[in-house]
């Protein structure tokens, strides 16, 4: 049970803006105890998935203090084309590296229908704990 709020811990925070490596905890947990990977993909997955919606939510609140010339013109502007010209299914690359993060808190900040958003953003984090699970156990 530890190892699994462990888990969800580490995936959570992964997800916000604060820098993480959930996906090598996933990997060296499961070269433990491989036996429990369906829960800890589970648990990976919901805890990725409520910290991105945190990001979303804090997306909501800048909204007040950043003008949409402001987000447009800055450093925000190649998740916005993304988020512009696919809408809330972009956030299925919620996951990736450096823009995931930013997506979210777009969605957020433009007001994406939360349950929609919240949907692709899970579908998006669980196929890459999945990926990194069928990896990680390949290699054990």
């Amino acid at each position: 049970m530890t190892a699994l709020w462990l888990m969800f811990s580490a995936a959570f925070l992964a997800a916000t803006l604060l820098p993480g490596g959930s996906e090598v905890l996933l990997a060296a947990m499961l070269s433990d105890d491989s036996s429990n990977w369906v829960s800890l993909v589970i648990v990976a997955s919901i805890g990725n998935t409520l910290g991105a919606i945190t990001s979303y939510y804090l997306g909501s609140l800048g909204r007040f203090a950043r003008s949409p010339e402001a987000v447009a013109k800055g450093k925000y502007q190649h998740s916005l084309v993304l988020i512009h010209k696919y809408g809330y299914w972009a956030l299925l690359l919620s996951w990736a590296p450096v823009i995931g993060d930013l997506l979210c808190l777009l969605a957020g900040w433009m007001k994406l229908p939360l349950m929609r958003s919240s949907l692709m953003i899970l579908m998006g984090k669980s196929i890459r704990y999945l990926v990194v699970a069928a990896l990680a156990l390949h290699w054990l």
